[in-house]
């Protein structure tokens, strides 16, 4: 009977393993941030040598890989934003999370999907919503017009580069 307990309490312990997993979809993120979308439409980009030097440049943060994914959000027939999911590692483990674009390149807002460090190093709510209606001329540069967070100065830098690189990504490829 022990064994069982044991064999089981390891299991538990092994599947959550500090990732944050939410059931929060891309669908119901978008949906309860922006009004009138009727639809969202899941797509992957990958950029071309050309495209990954200018947004490895543009964000002036590294850039790790030349696939995404991101979402073309409709109101009837009618393009109204954009959603660029980045991935980035925070210290040893990943966050992703959704920079959501309007037509012009104001970023609309963010939302953390998934995030494998240990809870302590999340970003609170109050901090992620800087990435709430920002100009597109703003800089998003930590420690510039993004504050850092003490304890957690990693996590911050991860989100403010990915969403350099994804604003990048929305002006270089995405903007009709």
């Amino acid at each position: 009977m022990k064994k069982i307990f044991l064999i089981s309490l390891f299991g538990i312990l092994f599947s959550q393993s500090g990732m944050a997993k939410t059931n929060v979809t891309i669908e119901s993120v978008i949906k309860s941030s922006i009004t009138n979308v009727t639809s969202i439409e899941a797509k992957q980009l990958v950029l071309t040598k050309a495209q990954y030097d200018k947004i490895k440049q543009t964000a002036k943060a590294a850039v790790r890989t030349k696939i995404y994914r991101y979402y073309t959000i409709m109101h009837d027939d009618n393009i109204i934003g954009y959603g660029v999911l980045i991935t980035r590692k925070v210290r040893t483990k990943k966050a992703t999370v959704l920079y959501a674009f309007d037509n012009v390149g104001k970023l609309m807002f963010s939302e953390i999907m998934v995030f494998g460090e240990p809870p302590e190093y999340v970003p609170n709510k109050l901090w992620m919503k800087q990435f709430d209606n920002v100009e597109s001329s703003a800089s998003l540069t930590m420690g510039k017009d993004i504050p850092t967070i003490s304890g957690a100065t990693l996590s911050a830098r991860a989100i403010s580069d990915g969403a350099r690189i994804a604003r990048a990504i929305f002006n270089i490829v995405l903007k009709k």
